[in-house]
């Protein structure tokens, strides 16, 4: 992923995990979300599937959600959109984003979750918004939310 412009942000915490199903219910009823591509950045552990499963149940996702970490890729029909959640920890090439057909879901119409988006390199198109997570030793989650394109300022607001 390459270092695009910052246009805005905002430094948060998530002192308990409600805080994170909190955020992610606000970010779900913002319009802009329907076609938004979000990065997800973090260590291990850090929080980025938690968020991504609340989002997914705020718009709607019934059952259980699974982390895409083996099947890179996770789609959802949702009541009001189509949303694809994506995981590229396991490439060691950013080519593999290429030889996985994963090119067609961002040109799709759609909601995109990636988490470790660095592993595709300069492949993927810029995030609207990246959620910068890192844990704390007491439990808590400090967190940078970038806006990288007028979409993710609008989903900032």
């Amino acid at each position: 992923m390459t270092h695009q412009p910052i246009l805005e942000s905002r430094s948060i915490t998530w002192a308990t995990e409600a805080d994170c199903a909190a955020y992610a219910e606000s970010l779900a009823s913002k319009p802009a979300l329907k076609d938004a591509f979000i990065a997800l950045v973090g260590p291990l552990g850090a929080g980025k599937t938690t968020f991504a499963r609340h989002l997914l149940r705020a718009l709607g996702a019934g059952g259980r959600i699974k982390s895409p970490t083996y099947a890179l890729l996770e789609p959802y029909d949702l009541p009001a959109l189509h949303a694809s959640h994506l995981d590229f920890y396991r490439f060691a090439d950013p080519r593999e984003w290429v030889d996985a057909g994963l090119r067609e879901v961002f040109e799709r119409p759609g909601l995109k979750l990636v988490e470790w988006p660095d592993k595709a390199g300069t492949l993927l198109p810029v995030a609207d918004l990246q959620l910068s997570i890192q844990p704390r030793d007491d439990g808590a989650r400090d967190v940078d939310v970038h806006a990288r394109t007028p979409r993710g300022v609008e989903l900032l607001a």
